[in-house]
Order: structure tokens, then C-alpha cells, then sequence
């Protein structure tokens, strides 16, 4: 399902970019994308689409989230971690925190891959129509141990 998301990222740049899903199925099955796989990453993202359309930047910045035991346990700490740097670098406000949350909880397995996470948090500043910037882009692409220190 992550690489159908992120296909649709690199390719479609907005989400109303993308064609319905019906033709949009037909296109992802001709790159070579399995049905099941599909169905699955647009299920996701009617899901997200939902969260973007109540999504509220209006939430206190200074809100404090604690998570419940089923959050604790389906995202793990390393991803808890990454989304209390990406709050405390003020690049991920609590509005996009909950969405980004929320679709964590919709993927099954747990604890989630950091990996994972990673592309959804991409997907909610995609669904917002929202380019991070440069630095939060090489946080979510380029693995560790490939960065350069200058």
C-alpha cells in the first residue's frame, strides 16, 4: 500500500490532481500495482480525504496530547518520538498531528515502522495541499545513514 502512496505523491503532486478512482485504479493496475494493494491505499486515502476536509488549524499550540494505551501500543515509540520532533520543530501543528495519528491507527500491525509513518506524514501535508519544507523532506526521505554532515 506504501508504495502505491507514495507513487500517487510523486506523480499527482495534489490530491485533486489525481482522476476518480475507478481510472485511477485502471492507471496504478497498468504501472504494475496489484489489485489488493489498490484497493487498500485508495480506502486509505478516502479515509484521509475525510480528516483533510474537517481538518481545523485552529487547535491551541500549546495543547498537550496524551496518547491512549491502544495508541501507545499500535505506534511504538519511535514513531511517537518522530511526531513530538516534528511538533517541537513547528512543522506539524496538533491539527495535522491528529490526522496524522489517525491514519497511523487505520494501517494494521503494530507497533507501525517508523518508514511507514513517515509516508503518511507526507500524505497528510499532500491531502492539505501543503509542500514541508526542504529540511522535513530530507527527515522523510533520506535514510540516516546517507546524510552527509557537513
Amino acid at each position: 500500500m506504501f508504495d502505491v502512496l507514495v507513487y500517487l505523491y510523486e506523480t499527482y503532486w495534489r490530491p485533486d490532481a489525481c482522476p476518480d478512482h475507478a481510472q485511477l485504479t485502471r492507471k496504478l493496475s497498468a504501472v504494475g500495482f496489484e489489485s489488493d494493494e489498490i484497493q487498500e491505499a485508495l480506502s486509505w486515502l478516502d479515509g484521509l480525504a475525510g480528516a483533510a476536509s474537517s481538518y481545523q488549524g485552529q487547535q491551541s499550540v500549546h495543547s498537550v496530547r496524551v496518547h491512549t494505551p491502544d495508541e501507545l501500543e499500535h505506534l511504538g515509540e519511535p514513531s511517537i518520538g518522530f511526531i513530538s520532533f516534528l511538533e517541537s520543530a513547528g512543522v506539524l501543528p496538533p491539527p495535522m498531528r491528529e490526522m496524522v495519528i489517525d491514519r497511523a491507527m487505520a494501517i494494521p500491525g503494530a507497533p507501525l515502522d517508523l518508514e511507514d509513518l513517515k509516508i503518511i506524514v507526507l500524505m497528510v501535508f499532500w491531502s492539505l495541499g501543503e509542500e514541508p519544507d526542504a529540511l522535513i523532506l530530507d527527515e522523510l526521505f533520506v535514510a540516516p545513514e546517507d546524510r552527509l554532515i557537513h
